[in-house]
């Protein structure tokens, strides 16, 4: 196996795309033997996350879709869904677009089409941290940004101290090239030619990706349906169980 490759289960393939900044484990680990459960699951830490190595250039969808397309057919899968969260909402659509008759389904949580100028803000000051060595502020900042108000407020000042903590420790090498393709992404063209089934999980207290932007990508979507999930940008923290339940069902009706 590649290394930066994760592969469970066996059945149906279902691809993951994770998010910047992140991993396949860092975002789907809580969830990722539920899924394993029915599916061939495959995933592929984008360049500078987990075991795969920076690129040395600009990251571009195309060549993360690709590289995840290589992996499904490393194991074999002639066809597949595709999961996307976050960032690898866009990815999940590029794959969509380029390899439309491999494509069962899409599943699109937390995600966006492109930055608006709000997500932008958003990418530049995590950018600009990440990049000038500022991780513990960073890991602050992705807490309030990330980890919805609800459960954000039963932790205490002392406890998100400790989280941001641990969190500046963790952050991949290629957090900055990531965050620099979120500023970059537009996948609006690709929109209006899927007619694959799509489910597109709105994470309704998202401080990150606001539900307004994550529902322009669905009303965009010509077979969408959507499911609003009552989370900030981490549903893989805050509902994994909520999550798991609303892929498993939307891919079992969907074959």
């Amino acid at each position: 196996m590649t290394p930066g490759t994760t592969v469970r289960g066996s059945g149906p393939g279902l691809l993951l795309a994770h998010g910047a900044g992140g991993g396949v484990e860092a975002n789907y680990g809580p969830i990722l033997e539920g899924l394993a459960a029915r599916h061939t699951v495959v995933g592929v830490d984008y360049p500078g996350a987990g075991a795969t190595p920076r690129a040395g250039r600009p990251l571009d969808l195309d060549g993360l879709a690709d590289a995840l397309v290589a992996a499904a057919d490393a194991e074999g899968l002639d066809t597949f869904a595709v999961s996307g969260y976050s960032l690898g909402g866009p990815v999940a659509i590029r794959v969509a677009a380029r390899h439309p008759d491999r494509v069962r389904a899409l599943v699109l949580s937390a995600t966006f089409a492109h930055a608006d100028t709000r997500t932008t803000l958003v990418a530049d000051i995590w950018h600009e941290l990440f990049e000038s060595g500022r991780h513990a502020l960073l890991a602050r900042y992705v807490n309030l940004m990330a980890v919805g108000e609800p459960v954000l407020n039963t932790l205490s000042p002392d406890q998100v101290r400790a989280a941001a903590e641990q969190l500046a420790t963790g952050f991949p090498v290629g957090t900055g090239d990531q965050v620099d393709l979120v500023r970059r992404v537009d996948v609006r063209g690709d929109l209006a030619g899927l007619s694959v089934p799509a489910l597109v999980v709105v994470t309704t207290a998202d401080p990150l990706v606001s539900p307004t932007l994550q529902r322009e990508l669905a009303a965009a979507l010509p077979a969408a349906e959507v499911a609003e999930l009552p989370t900030g940008h981490l549903p893989f923290v805050e509902r994994p169980g909520e999550w798991l339940r609303l892929i498993d069902d939307f891919l079992a009706r969907v074959g």
